[in-house]
């Protein structure tokens, strides 16, 4: 998701108010990301998605004010003096806030502070949840057959006010669709409101519950008997109410709930490096996908070995590579000792396990010499078996422990081997308390992609006294990691064949679809 590409030219002090939208972390603006992405200090709350706190550097302040329906820990004015406090110091201050800043977010009243004690502030703004979780929910907030107007009202006034404001009388005699926020808890006074000052009863009515996240959870029914079904669904805050004929179309345009994967928790265990990619191919599903790296990639240990290996390139026949992080260590230590790709000889075979690694290999400007079918270690010496001659020097960089199939393999082809460890993979710190809630909630999948990533996921547990996951499925990305999941006990739901994130993802796809009776069951 990050876009470095055009920064925001301004440092502090200054303030930007940015909507962070409605929940989803992809559907802030490109403005708002680029001013996250540069923030020196950052006030954000529940409603702002705190999956795009990573989005931050590194080195930024990350202040929680925590607004939660009526439990405001950080006072507003508090908030406000906080953003003149610290623009004040000459940084630059995100306040990031759900959906936008001034649809009842008390954006106004944080620029009107800023303002009066004279700090320069811009207002980005964010996608509302007023439109956004409706059209997530199937429900179009507009249509010309039915609804030619929409109107937003707080369902969750001042409580300092003397008097309701709500001028419910006005609003049952609207045509148009009414669109509630934070309005849950009166759900029962905007009903009977609503038929009191002269609504149908029959008026369709859904409620919205975490819209556009993976938690989604849609309710509808009517003023009448709407507030019986949102109790038996037992929905909680924050919810989204519509009321309008535009209702009656949601079953028919519920396309987020309809998603292969939808309200399925998968836990993605791969490097923080890797993982956005299989991640983001499984939202793209309905999944809610959590990551819980189970391995850091390190540089080797042995310089000296290195060194001795890197210094004539020229005199390897075949250089093969397993992974993408084989890939991308050897060449980061050619950048690092003064080589680069000329270092290698023009003649040199070049072999890649997977088309991930290929495609590594290739955006360097090197051509893949052969990628044998089968995905593995095995696969590779079957198809160099009939290629390597005797004598001839193959470079193999890749884990500071690998499997030794490979190498015993083309060492009785008679070649001259050079198995270079140019990273290590250890067992990143853990969480016990992220480790503690996997366990006491268990995901509905968990992906291995290495078998690094399993015996490294298991050692994770065992250090913490906790065991695997119950009912949790399964998915290994080929034979090789499978085997490793057996040897702990467990058993494999789905295996990828090919062996990649694609067809890892797709195993799953398919696998899921014979548990469609859960699939109803929404992840609290």
């Amino acid at each position: 998701m990050t876009d470095n590409t055009r920064m925001i030219p301004i440092a502090g002090p200054m303030v930007f108010l940015v909507g962070a939208g409605p929940g989803a972390e992809d559907l802030i603006t490109v403005k708002g990301l680029r001013c996250l992405q540069q923030a020196q200090v950052v006030l954000y709350d529940r409603l702002s998605g705190e999956s795009l706190l990573k989005e931050a550097p590194p080195e930024a302040e990350l202040i929680d004010v925590g607004k939660q329906p009526d439990h405001h820990p950080v006072p507003q004015e508090t908030i406000n003096q906080l953003l003149v406090e610290k623009a004040g110091e000459g940084k630059l201050v995100v306040r990031l806030k759900g959906g936008d800043p001034f649809v009842f977010g008390r954006g106004g009243e944080e620029a009107l502070a800023l303002e009066a004690a004279g700090i320069p502030f811009e207002v980005v703004p964010g996608i509302s949840s007023a439109i956004a979780v409706p059209s997530y929910g199937g429900i179009p907030v507009t249509h010309r057959h039915m609804s030619t107007s929409f109107h937003v009202i707080t369902g969750h006034e001042d409580p300092e006010k003397p008097e309701e404001a709500v001028n419910y009388q006005l609003l049952a005699q609207l045509s148009g669709t009414l669109v509630f926020l934070m309005g849950v808890g009166r759900l029962p006074q905007i009903t009977r409101q609503l038929m009191t000052h002269g609504k149908d009863p029959r008026t369709p009515v859904a409620l919205i519950h975490r819209g556009t996240t993976p938690s989604q959870k849609t309710v509808c029914g009517n003023l009448v008997n709407i507030v019986e079904r949102v109790e038996i669904a037992r929905l909680k805050p924050p919810c989204v109410i519509v009321v309008g004929e535009v209702v009656s179309l949601q079953p028919a345009l519920s396309w987020v709930e309809r998603k292969p994967l939808f309200g399925r928790r998968v836990l993605v265990t791969r490097s923080r490096q890797q993982a956005s990619g299989l991640a983001a191919k499984l939202r793209w599903l309905g999944a809610q996908v959590e990551e819980l790296p189970t391995i850091a990639i390190r540089p080797p240990k042995d310089p000296v070995k290195l060194s001795n290996a890197l210094e004539d390139l020229t005199v390897y026949d075949h250089l093969i590579f397993t992974s993408v992080n084989g890939v991308e260590a050897f060449f980061q230590l050619l950048l690092e000792t003064g080589r680069d790709v000329r270092s290698l000889s023009p003649e040199t075979e070049i072999t890649a396990i997977g088309q991930a690694t290929a495609a590594a290999i290739e955006s360097r400007g090197l051509r893949v010499t052969r990628m044998p079918e089968v995905f593995t270690g095995e696969g590779v010496l079957e198809a160099l078996t009939p290629i390597i001659r005797k004598g001839q020097r193959v470079l193999l960089p890749r884990a500071e422990i690998g499997r030794p199939q490979l190498v015993k393999g083309l060492e009785a082809l008679e070649a001259i081997m050079t198995d270079l460890p140019v990273y290590e993979t250890v067992i990143p710190e853990a969480d016990p308390a992220k480790l503690q809630q996997l366990v006491k909630h268990p995901p509905h999948w968990i992906t291995f992609t290495s078998a690094s990533t399993i015996n490294h996921f298991m050692a994770m547990l065992n250090q913490a006294g906790l065991p695997f996951p119950r009912e949790t499925h399964i998915a290994a990305i080929g034979p090789v990691t499978a085997d490793a999941v057996r040897h702990h006990g467990l058993e494999v739901t789905a295996e990828a064949e090919p062996h990649t994130i694609d067809a890892l993802v797709a195993a799953i796809q398919a696998a899921d679809g014979s548990f469609s009776e859960r699939r109803k069951e929404s992840f609290q």
